[in-house]
């Protein structure tokens, strides 16, 4: 069991990502947030130190590419790397894209906080194991 979670979190939207890394990093001491706005640039980054993330987290809907090609992309690199959607979409939309199991976790983005602990519980969680 990893002291320090580092999650790559990508969202093409600056604020959300800001918002987001903040409420994680306050509900575990365990999670370090590194954020991104594109998926290039977390491609880049899992290929250039494969070992320095633990677990990605990502929105659906970005420039270049759907969550579920970045996903796929990322499966491609690393099978085993956990994955997490934190997006608007309905999960039922997602999964009917993908493969059951091809998911770590998912978290409707939405008011209220609650949500954050929520995949930041799940996060540590899925790392544990």
């Amino acid at each position: 069991m990893p002291e320090s979670i580092t999650v790559l979190l990508v969202d093409e939207d600056r604020d959300i990502l800001d918002i987001t890394a903040t409420f994680l990093e306050r509900e575990s001491e365990r999670l370090d947030v590194e954020t991104v706005t594109r998926t290039a640039q977390a491609l880049d980054v899992l290929e250039t130190d494969p070992d320095a993330v633990d677990c990605v987290v990502s929105d659906y809907t970005m420039p270049g590419m759907t969550g579920v090609e970045f996903l796929e992309t990322v499966r491609d690199h690393d099978p085993e790397l956990p994955f997490f959607f934190f997006t608007g979409r309905d999960r039922s939309e997602i999964e009917a894209q993908l493969d059951a199991d091809a998911i770590d976790g998912y978290v409707q983005k939405g008011t209220g906080t609650e949500r954050y602990a929520e995949l930041a519980t799940d996060i540590v969680d899925t790392v544990d194991d």
